[in-house]
């Protein structure tokens, strides 16, 4: 499976995972809590600032990260243009992408072995209902997940476009949910072959 963690090295990998997580959090909960857009400017370049400390290609790196949530993005924007609601969407554009970037400067900067511990002391006050290290390594698989089935979509897209001119639209879907059951499976006998989750 891919890797999340970037292979450049920036003073963030050096960090506690915990207290990126932390920092990641009460960022997040600043961003929501203001609709300023001056503040929510200088938030966003705040991210950006903080992901020149690995040199332009790792800049490079998390802005391509961010091309997922553009549709999204754009969808929202233009519902609250439509409404007459610029600055809103505006600010809803700016607060969603340095939320999400900020996400990933600490994805691209946190090995998932430092996360998992992390997560399962998180996960302790649920014990009684579920063990933490299976919820947390179910976390884990989530955000491990997330890239490999981008992978896999785009070279079904690519495989796609090979054949036909056509736009593929909904027939996407029953490869890319065939090909994440096949990676499911794969990772349930290997989890299998090593006695489990836990």
């Amino acid at each position: 499976m891919l890797t999340l963690t970037s292979p450049v090295e920036t003073p963030f990998h050096r960090l506690p995972a915990g207290g990126k997580l932390a920092a990641l959090a009460g960022f997040t909960l600043l961003l929501f809590a203001t609709d300023a857009l001056p503040l929510l400017g200088a938030a966003l370049a705040l991210v950006a600032a903080l992901h020149l400390f690995g040199g332009a290609a790792f800049l490079a790196h998390g802005a391509r990260l961010l091309r997922p949530l553009w549709p999204f993005a754009a969808v929202v924007f233009l519902w609250h243009l439509w409404r007459g609601e610029v600055l809103a969407g505006l600010a809803i554009l700016i607060r969603l992408s340095a939320a999400v970037a900020a996400a990933n400067l600490v994805t691209m900067t946190t090995r998932l072995s430092d996360m998992l511990p992390v997560l399962e002391r998180l996960a302790r006050p649920l014990a009684p209902l579920l063990p933490p290290a299976r919820l947390a390594l179910a976390i884990a698989l989530v955000i491990r997940f997330i890239p490999v089935l981008s992978d896999r979509v785009a070279q079904i897209r690519m495989a796609f476009a090979a054949r036909s001119p056509r736009r593929p639209g909904w027939r996407m879907l029953p490869p890319a949910a065939l090909a994440a059951l096949d990676d499911a499976d794969h990772v349930a006998e290997a989890l299998r072959a090593r006695g489990g989750a836990g």
